[in-house]
């Protein structure tokens, strides 16, 4: 099984982005790939409750939908810790699923193999 890292860097700025990267992560984990979501700069919000409630890019599912899908189905939904701290975001506000992670986390995931793709 192969490993993609998929940053997504968008929230309300740019729902289509943000829609197409767990569009993305999702057909990877259908095509049988291990999936990692890392959410930075502003991607952060994508993964506080209700923050996707109600967003939705022409000619996509709704946001809220394809995030559920991606961890309902095993995804791996990283928040950058650099990037929730100067939010205000804690582990306590995050959807099920979702963790805070640190830099050498990611830098790890890389190193052992795992292709990346940004949004």
């Amino acid at each position: 099984m192969g490993k993609v890292m998929i940053n997504n860097t968008h929230g309300k700025d740019d729902v289509e982005r943000a829609t197409l990267a767990f569009v993305v992560a999702n057909a990877a984990i259908s095509s049988g790939q291990e999936a990692i979501m890392l959410l930075t700069i502003d991607g952060v919000w994508v993964a506080t409750k209700g923050y996707a409630d109600g967003l939705q890019a022409d000619g996509f599912a709704p946001l809220a939908d394809v995030l559920k899908q991606f961890v309902s189905s095993g995804g791996t939904l990283w928040v950058c810790g650099a990037c929730a701290k100067p939010r205000n975001i804690t582990a306590e506000q995050l959807v099920d699923g979702a963790q805070i992670v640190g830099a050498a986390t990611a830098v790890e995931a890389m190193v052992n193999g795992a292709q990346t793709l940004s949004f």
